[in-house]
């Protein structure tokens, strides 16, 4: 008598799918909400800046460039999670808990960079506007506010390449 099912046999869960994408949404969605804060909040401090000194305003946009580019992290690991999914029958859990993961990382940093920029660009386009020397102290903040980001985006990178190799095999319903 012979049974079908092999219990030693570990098989792709086909719900880690879930997980992945998960990372995937994760990654864009709070990258883009450190992004949007960044960009509204030194928007505001600009807007005021323009009013007293209109001259300074184009020097002063640097804070809204620097948030912006948090949004494009998580496009970077959007696209690395995905090609790292492969065949979607053969995707193990190891790995896509380790994309949520990394999703998680580089959406969670950017967030929290969103918020020191977005705080310290409207601040330091403000104090900018009436004591000029002030400008490169503003811009070393906020590129330390930036490292932050690209702290969380290196480490899920490095995580994203998990290697698990032969953890299970293809569920066929």
């Amino acid at each position: 008598m012979s049974d079908t099912t092999d219990l030693s046999i570990n098989y792709c869960d086909p719900h880690s799918t879930f997980f992945g994408f998960m990372g995937i949404a994760a990654a864009a969605v709070f990258c883009n909400l450190g992004a949007a804060y960044g960009m509204a909040k030194a928007t505001v401090g600009i807007c005021s800046m323009g009013v007293m000194r209109p001259d300074l305003a184009m020097r002063g946009i640097i804070p809204c460039v620097m948030a912006s580019i948090l949004g494009i992290y998580g496009l970077i690991l959007g696209f690395m999670i995905q090609q790292g999914m492969g065949t979607l029958t053969e995707y193990p859990q190891a790995k896509a808990y380790a994309h949520l993961a990394c999703g998680l990382m580089v959406g969670l940093s950017s967030l929290a960079a969103g918020l020191a920029i977005g705080v310290v660009g409207d601040a330091g386009v403000r104090s900018f506007a009436h004591q000029p020397r002030l400008f490169v102290v503003m811009i070393l903040i906020l590129i330390f506010a930036e490292a932050l980001a690209l702290f969380g985006l290196i480490l899920a990178l490095v995580v994203s390449m998990v290697n698990v190799n032969n953890a299970c095999v293809p569920y066929h319903g």
